[in-house]
């Protein structure tokens, strides 16, 4: 993946989301998250609830999301899967199409957040799965 494979612009799920510029594969890495900012649980503790939509748990550290990763919107019908720190084409993706996550797959313990994705099996709450 590179980074001009994805552009950041206007979202209709919420404010900016992360958009294809190219076609993606199934199984093609999207994204790769850049982890080298990574805060305590006391730190963590300390952000607003806005802030800790931004983060995600790696073992016992916090990470903090940067661009363009950051603005990847929630969907409870998501076209990427998290994992190893990457963003994984569930299935085909097309050259303009929203880049979607769930958040639960990475949201750490204790945060609910209400979910604006819109589809037809919206949760209306996200929460971390497992």
């Amino acid at each position: 993946m590179k980074s001009d494979d994805v552009i950041v612009k206007d979202s209709l799920i919420n404010g900016k989301g992360v958009f294809a510029t190219k076609n993606f594969k199934e199984g093609e890495v999207v994204l790769h998250w850049d982890i080298s900012h990574l805060i305590t649980k006391e730190e963590f503790e300390k952000k607003t609830d806005q802030e800790k939509t931004n983060i995600f748990l790696m073992d016992d550290r916090y990470g903090i999301m940067a661009e363009p990763e950051k603005y990847a919107n929630h969907s409870c019908n998501a076209n990427t899967t998290a994992k190893n720190f990457y963003d994984i084409a569930k299935r085909d993706i097309s050259i303009g199409e929203e880049i979607t996550v769930d958040y639960s797959e990475a949201l750490p313990p204790n945060v609910f957040l209400r979910c604006n994705c819109g589809s037809d099996n919206c949760k209306k709450i996200i929460k971390r799965s497992g």
